[in-house]
């Protein structure tokens, strides 16, 4: 009988929901010359919530303190992307506890790099 994966990763230092599925709290992808991201952030207020653009990297953050229950819950998370993006054209909206960004490609699509040859 097989285990349930976090019972076989207890012991590693693999964090159990690399395992768990369903267990992301957010959706990237393009569509239309941009990136979408949706960030899940049930229960923060707007005001409560920073996104910022810095060479290349998207950070979310959130602190939320519940004085009432005595809790605070911080969120923070960076996103890197491989293409350029217009910092301009970038749009962030927050409704029903779902941050959404968006993040137009600009022409120059590619960051600049080098292509690697892959031996075989």
């Amino acid at each position: 009988m097989l285990e349930p994966a976090n019972a076989w990763t207890q012991g590693l230092d693999f964090p159990s929901r690399l395992f768990e599925s369903g267990s992301n709290d957010y959706e990237l992808y393009e569509e239309d010359g941009e990136f979408v991201l949706s960030v899940e952030l049930p229960g923060f207020d707007p005001s409560e919530i920073t996104a910022s653009w810095n060479d290349g990297v998207l950070n979310v953050a959130g602190e939320h303190e519940d004085e009432s229950r005595g809790t605070r819950r911080t969120y923070h998370r960076r996103f890197r992307f491989p293409k350029a993006i217009d910092e301009d054209g970038i749009e962030a909206t927050y409704r029903n506890g779902i941050l959404s960004v968006r993040l137009p490609v600009t022409v120059e699509n590619a960051v600049s790099g080098t292509e690697i040859e892959i031996e075989s």
